[in-house]
């Protein structure tokens, strides 16, 4: 039966009557070849059927799209993030739509409402919680779905894409033990997000190696942010028996730690060594030049954008769980402590 008004036709409905992806019945409206013919056929038959007519000519040219979505865009980290997935995105002839659902309800509803009427060829979340009611919608779209650092457990189906962090973690704390330093303290990220905890973890598994019990005291919360790293800073450099050397698992917390520091009238890294996790493009020159983990961010970004343009076409991925490589890059902000 068709409709009585083809506007009313959703690609996401044909798509679901045929048995398809979102992104397979844009290819057929858009006239793109890389269609097997029985599928195109289908696809056609059904829009016809249901008197499909697009929004506008427009609709007809849109070119693929990769949805990226963030909880928040607030941090150079994203920028990076972004970088890599454009450039993937562009020499493959799609576009990019960058979302921040900001962890409310709302926010996922409406980016849901917008994906509905747009031809994405698949998601990437960065940092993100997929909700079994989300998951359960994109499954629904059959839309590939690919997390980077994911927050908890990700779906079973969803490739992730992440960083040696446990291992990027233990050689920052390898490297700050081997100058001579024995009260590190250690600046945590968010709880929920599986990379935190790797850190965390590869700092304790430091410390247990060169037979030091780990001291509570110095070991601080955070949120990857810098106002979480002055602060976490503060109070270590307050205490009656302060750390010789801060390992903050980001650089944007690393970088409050700097503030703290000069607010304790103390230098860095004469008074204390400051080691991040990710180098973003400003630490290297900041005063002095951070030492921090390289944490390879855009070429995540890359990987990502790879993967979910491989899972679009049908393709079959090698491998769902990817860590790539970090690097210990050693700059001016750590030394062995005073009296050494």
């Amino acid at each position: 039966m068709g409709s009585e008004n083809g506007r009313n036709v959703t690609i996401a409905m044909i798509a679901r009557l045929a048995g398809v992806s979102v992104p397979t019945v844009s290819r057929v409206i858009n006239g793109r070849s890389d269609v097997a013919p029985q599928t195109r056929e289908r696809v056609e038959e059904l829009l016809t059927r249901h008197g499909y007519r697009p929004r506008s000519a427009a609709r007809r040219t849109q070119s693929a799209l990769i949805d990226l979505v963030f909880n928040d865009l607030d941090s150079p980290w994203a920028v990076e993030i972004i970088r890599g997935v454009e450039d993937v995105a562009q020499a493959g002839g799609a576009g990019t739509v960058v979302s921040a659902i900001h962890r409310r309800t709302s926010s996922a509803k409406q980016w849901l409402d917008n994906l509905r009427t747009r031809s994405t060829e698949g998601v990437i979340f960065v940092t993100s919680m997929v909700e079994p009611p989300l998951q359960a919608e994109l499954r629904r779209l059959r839309l590939p779905v690919v997390i980077v650092d994911p927050a908890g457990v990700a779906p079973q189906e969803a490739p992730t894409i992440g960083a040696t962090n446990w291992a990027g973690s233990l050689r920052a704390s390898q490297y700050l033990l081997g100058l001579g330093h024995r009260r590190i303290g250690f600046i945590a990220g968010p709880p929920q997000l599986m990379c935190s905890r790797a850190r965390m973890d590869g700092y304790r598994a430091a410390l247990d190696a060169a037979g030091l019990a780990i001291d509570d005291r110095l070991v601080r919360p955070g949120n990857f942010y810098h106002e979480s790293g002055y602060t976490a800073g503060m109070h270590l450099l307050g205490l009656p028996e302060p750390p010789t050397a801060i390992f903050a698992s980001s650089d944007q917390m690393a970088l409050g730690v700097y503030e703290a520091v000069r607010k304790r009238g103390l230098r860095v890294p004469d008074d204390v060594s400051v080691v991040g996790f990710d180098d973003l493009p400003e630490v290297r020159w900041c005063s002095p030049p951070l030492t921090t983990i390289r944490q390879p961010l855009a070429e995540m970004g890359m990987l990502a954008a790879r993967t979910v343009l491989r899972l679009a076409r049908g393709e079959t991925i090698e491998s769902p769980r990817v860590e790539l490589a970090t690097d210990l890059v050693v700059r001016d902000s750590a030394a062995a402590p005073r009296g050494r």
